[in-house]
């Protein structure tokens, strides 16, 4: 199944830079409808308000963090089933395991360019 450039893509992260990054990725790759929310609760929040096609989200922010999001997405009915993609700068193979019971699409480590993303992207939209 082809991705669907038109749908809207949350980007949560407590690092502006970062989210400036990957907007302008995901810009790259042809996605126009980014949001973006500083940390976990402010994404709960938007995703209440709005239907995403796809969440990216950094697993380190306060006060609730990435990990904690996607815990909640996944326990909320309306939402649990809303492609997520983890990001985070460590690769502790704990961190991937909890992250994939949780339920999580993906798993980018930092730093990481535009293929690497559209390469997750493809794989989450891909089954």
């Amino acid at each position: 199944m082809a991705v669907d450039l038109s749908m809207p893509i949350l980007v949560v992260d407590d690092y502006n830079t970062m989210i400036r990054i990957i907007r302008n990725l995901l810009k790259q790759l042809g996605f126009e409808d980014i949001d973006d929310a500083s940390d976990g609760s402010a994404a709960l929040a938007k995703m209440k308000e709005k239907k995403y096609g796809l969440v990216i989200s950094d697993w380190n922010m306060e006060p609730m963090t990435g990990y904690e999001l996607l815990k909640e997405v996944r326990a909320d009915g309306h939402l649990s089933r809303t492609p997520f993609i983890m990001v985070t700068a460590e690769s502790k193979t704990e961190n991937v395991i909890a992250a994939k019971k949780a339920g999580v699409n993906n798993y980018i480590v930092k730093p990481f360019n535009a293929q690497t993303l559209k390469a997750k992207i493809d794989a989450v939209f891909a089954d």
